[in-house]
């Protein structure tokens, strides 16, 4: 178990995090990572933009707050939420 948890956090990228590792986003190296990706990509579709066909790049921006289980929101919060927006 202990080899798994390892690796799920430290070589794991995940996509919900924008294929970063949860170590890196914890130690925030997250930012330099998709700025990283961000400039990568930018140049690869300055070089062949006809691969884009006018499409952006995959968004690199970092994360918010993300949640492995989130709350569950009930049909009355949600009406809640709706109305304060």
């Amino acid at each position: 178990m202990l080899r798994f948890v390892t690796w799920y956090n430290t070589e794991h990228r995940h996509s919900g995090i924008k294929f970063v590792t949860p170590e890196q986003r914890h130690y925030g190296q997250e930012h330099a990572i998709l700025e990283r990706r961000r400039t990568v990509y930018e140049a690869a579709k300055q070089a062949m933009p006809q691969r884009w066909k006018g499409r952006d790049t995959r968004d690199w921006s970092p994360m918010g707050e993300v949640w492995l289980n989130p709350p569950k929101v009930s049909a009355a919060d949600d009406h809640k939420l709706s109305r304060a927006a």
